[in-house]
């Protein structure tokens, strides 16, 4: 039997396309890093023993080993991994939150199962249709970032559900970021009134009706890094494709840069001049920064990281589990919920 302690973690070790060998070095550093902090590694048993050993950790207080047989593929059908790995590593971190266990589940697997897994094992919020994926990204302002719902959870959304998401989106600016009356935006092709599909300004005028709510209209594409607002709130598909955009554009332009300045001996000499100049440009451009995206809307906490995912950024989406579990996030969205936002009643 796993005892709770006052800060507890379910990891989905086997998960992503480099498995334990990105999410053990987490762990690792993790625990190294915050003493409070028990994780509970979801997984092969033989295979996360051999990773704790080259990191002599493998009898380490802070770590428990939880035992599975089965691993979500990043290609398996979300609805056959629901339906035929219940003894995944990534099904297993999951129940262990559902049976109160663990306060969070962290994984970097398969999006797709782990939304139907979640949504099946820990139910969804009175009030909430569908969870959504949030995460944060940076804006011009280095001191401040946007929260952007959903970024790939729900293809297709209507009214309802995209309000539910602007009500969501809403507590999470202000239970960790600390935003009093956050400012909530939709993301739009214009910012005009009349532009947008019918969902998108049937959204608009539920969300303009509700004084407790600080809507501040639409934004387009090019606005979402400049602090226009706190909350951008979209589909998953165009979230998705945004923030796919936007990461491969960050990386375009890094890589644009270092070609230019190892053209030559003049343009090497320069880049080592302007090395630290440059770091400190692009640091708050690197994805890893901000990886750690939330499920919310369901009664528990499901941190998803890249699949791709280094171990430092695998450690990001643990300390966001963790600023989640201590502002007690979706208890939060329920109280507000429970009062009357769900569908627009205030």
């Amino acid at each position: 039997m796993i005892a709770l302690k006052s800060l507890t973690i379910a990891l989905d070790v086997m998960g992503g396309d480099k498995g334990p060998l990105i999410t053990i070095p987490a762990a690792v550093l993790a625990v190294k890093n915050i003493p409070e902090l028990h994780l509970i590694l979801c997984g092969d048993v033989n295979i996360i023993n051999a990773e704790l050993s080259k990191h002599q950790c493998a009898q380490h207080p802070q770590l428990t080993i939880f035992p599975t047989t089965e691993i979500v593929a990043m290609d398996d059908k979300p609805i056959v991994a629901l339906r035929n790995k219940k003894n995944s590593s990534m099904r297993k971190s999951l129940d262990l939150v559902h049976e109160n266990k663990a306060q969070a589940c962290v994984s970097a697997g398969n999006t797709g199962a782990l939304f139907s897994m979640a949504h099946f094992v820990l139910k969804t919020l009175v009030g909430v249709e569908r969870p959504a994926l949030i995460s944060s990204l940076p804006t011009h302002d280095e001191n401040k970032h946007v929260f952007m719902l959903d970024l790939g959870a729900n293809v297709f959304c209507d009214s309802n559900v995209l309000y539910q998401f602007a009500v969501m989106g809403s507590v999470m600016a202000e239970q960790v970021d600390g935003i009093k009356s956050p400012r909530i935006a939709l993301l739009n092709m214009g910012e005009e009134e009349m532009k947008g599909s019918d969902h998108i300004k049937q959204t608009a005028a539920k969300l303009a009706q509700n004084s407790d709510i600080n809507y501040i209209g639409f934004v387009e594409g090019n606005d979402i890094f400049t602090n226009k607002a706190d909350v951008i709130v979209c589909d998953g598909f165009v979230g998705n494709v945004a923030l796919k955009t936007c990461e491969g554009v960050a990386r375009l332009v890094y890589q644009k840069m270092n070609t230019v300045l190892s053209r030559n001996l003049f343009t090497r000499i320069v880049g080592r001049l302007l090395s630290s100049t440059l770091k400190k440009l692009f640091k708050p451009l690197n994805p890893d920064q901000y990886n750690g995206a939330s499920l919310i809307g369901l009664r528990g906490i499901v941190v998803k990281s890249h699949g791709d995912a280094s171990s430092k950024a695998f450690y990001m989406a643990i300390l966001e589990a963790i600023k989640e579990i201590e502002r007690q996030v979706p208890e939060k969205i329920k109280d507000k919920l429970e009062n009357g936002f769900a569908c627009g009643r205030k």
